[in-house]
């Protein structure tokens, strides 16, 4: 545990930083898939519109075949500016999820040489494009994805989305992953993703990443078998996003997803086991009177901590209640993988995996 939390603390300190704005002088391509969006893109289309910086920005918008007012609203958001393009998504073809293909065919839109991917419900800062853009061309990578500051307000979502930014900054090992050109030591988040627009084509694009849950590691993988390097970065003070509002939300957009992190359902059930070990059981055993039960909960609280300073998080009460919430991520995580051996995942109104040919976790062959 002590090991751990200690890792946590050396990537905090090696965990990139994006460079002051400075003018970006070729054409950036921000690409925003949306479905069914229209209480929460205002915001981040308003937002992305105040980008300081970048003389050259194009800004496409996807409209996924939504049943409610999206286009509408982008049409109302864009205010008439000549810098967005409203693109009406295809159906999904067979063998595609709906995530990927949205975002292939932006990508087909796209004319910039460098392309941002962000989310619906991600607000930028008025030079978050810029220094998003810097952090990748300065940085030598091909792709670099800055971690919004995650905001969280419920209770639901303060005990599970703060695991978002600590379980890489405890378990990945940043620097080596980045010099490193094996897929597994990848992490990329597509709330906001920044590519190379070379490299992403060598790459295969979406094509590659069509049937995979987390499109976004998936390409991230996807562009390391192609020679390419990247990482993740701070995103602190560049966007922020609220990702779920209620507990039936949080639950359903984890449960979509968390099977796929590792690649397979029973995989899944295996890190969930290890994770109530490490993270649930220590506590457990101090409230018997276990002293390296004790001392393992101080680690993990220590880790906790270090990770929401450094990402902008709340650290205090909410790491003294790490082992709930890493019980509770346990918990989606086998609701994931049950629903997904089954084959009765869908997320917004679409199915994750089929009984007949389930979608994969990344692009990496099937196993």
């Amino acid at each position: 545990m002590a090991a751990l939390s200690v890792h946590c603390a050396v990537n905090a300190m090696l965990l990139r930083n994006p460079p002051p704005a400075r003018n970006v002088a070729e054409r950036v391509s921000v690409l925003l898939p949306a479905r069914n969006e229209a209480d929460r893109i205002a915001p981040c289309l308003r937002a992305l519109l105040r980008s300081g910086h970048v003389p050259d920005l194009e800004l496409i918008v996807l409209d996924d075949e939504s049943d409610d007012d999206t286009a509408a609203v982008v049409h109302a958001a864009a205010g008439g500016d000549p810098r967005v393009r409203l693109v009406a998504g295809r159906p999904v073809p067979p063998g595609w999820l709906g995530k990927p293909h949205a975002c292939g065919q932006l990508a087909a839109a796209a004319t910039g040489t460098v392309l941002v991917f962000a989310d619906a419900d991600v607000v930028v800062a008025p030079d978050g494009v810029a220094r998003t853009v810097g952090l990748l061309r300065e940085s030598g990578l091909d792709f670099v994805s800055p971690y919004p500051r995650q905001e969280a307000v419920t209770i639901a979502e303060r005990l599970v989305q703060p695991l978002l930014q600590w379980s890489w900054l405890t378990f990945l090992p940043l620097r080596a992953a980045e010099r490193s050109g094996r897929p597994s030591l990848s992490a990329a988040n597509g709330q906001l993703l920044c590519v190379d627009a070379a490299a992403y084509r060598r790459a295969g694009g979406h094509e590659a990443v069509r049937d995979a849950v987390l499109e976004d590691l998936a390409l991230a993988r996807a562009m390391k078998r192609a020679g390419g390097r990247g990482t993740v970065a701070d995103g602190t003070a560049l966007a922020t996003t609220r990702m779920y509002r209620t507990w039936p939300d949080l639950r359903d957009g984890y449960t979509k997803s968390l099977w796929a992190a590792v690649a397979t359902p029973s995989r899944s059930l295996t890190v969930a086991a290890g994770l109530v070990t490490l993270y649930v059981l220590p506590p457990v055993a101090a409230a018997g009177g276990s002293r390296a039960g004790r001392w393992a909960y101080l680690g993990a609280v220590a880790g906790r901590v270090v990770s929401a300073r450094r990402t902008g998080g709340r650290a205090w009460p909410d790491a003294l209640a790490h082992p709930a919430s890493v019980a509770v991520l346990a918990g989606l995580t086998v609701r994931s993988a049950a629903l997904a051996r089954r084959g009765q995942l869908t997320w917004r109104g679409r199915p994750v995996v089929s009984r007949s040919r389930p979608a994969r976790a990344c692009s990496d062959p099937p196993r």
